[in-house]
C-alpha cells in the first residue's frame, strides 16, 4: 500500500465514555456520548463524526473545484444531517448534504458540476456511506454584499 492509501488513528480512553481520537498526522478530536447514553456530552459522538467527515470530504472537493473554475467564493458551509435506522447497529439510512455558498456571481452550473464530481468521483467518505445510506445533495447560493 502506498502512503496515501494507508491511514491510521488511535483512540485513547480518558474517563467514563470520554475518549480522545488522535490522527497519525498529530491532530486530535474529543469523543463522548450524549448524557442520555451515559456520557457527559464532552465531545463529538462517533456517529456525528461520520457526518462531519462527510461534510469535510465533500466540502474540500467542492471548494477546490470552484477555485479551479475561478469562482469568487467568499463564504462556504456544508450542513449535514443524517437519519439512522431504529435497529442496532443503527446505521445511517438517509443523509442530507446542503452546501451554502456566499460569493460574487457564483455560477450555479459550476457549483452543480463540483458537487457532482465530489459525489460521484472524489469523496471517499460519501462512497463509503453510500453502502448503507441514500445521500441527498442540495445547495444555496447567496450573493456577497459589496464592500466599498
Amino acid at each position: 500500500m502506498g502512503q496515501n492509501q494507508k491511514k491510521s488513528s488511535r483512540v485513547v480512553w480518558r474517563d467514563d465514555l470520554i475518549f480522545t481520537g488522535h490522527s497519525s498526522n498529530g491532530h486530535s478530536v474529543p469523543l463522548d456520548a450524549a448524557k442520555a447514553a451515559g456520557g457527559h456530552d464532552a465531545g463529538i459522538s462517533p456517529m456525528e463524526l461520520l457526518l462531519t467527515a462527510l461534510g469535510g470530504c465533500t466540502g474540500m472537493d467542492v471548494i477546490s473545484i470552484l477555485r479551479k473554475k475561478q469562482q469568487d467564493v467568499t463564504g462556504f458551509e456544508v450542513q449535514v444531517e443524517g437519519e439512522r435506522a431504529d435497529e442496532h447497529p443503527r446505521v445511517y439510512k438517509e443523509i442530507w448534504v446542503k452546501f451554502v455558498i456566499t460569493g460574487r456571481a457564483v455560477d450555479a452550473k459550476a457549483l452543480e458540476r463540483a458537487i457532482e464530481l465530489s459525489r460521484d468521483k472524489y469523496c471517499g467518505v460519501a462512497a463509503t456511506l453510500r453502502e448503507t445510506a441514500q445521500i441527498h445533495y442540495d445547495y444555496v447560493i447567496q450573493e456577497a454584499n459589496e464592500i466599498e
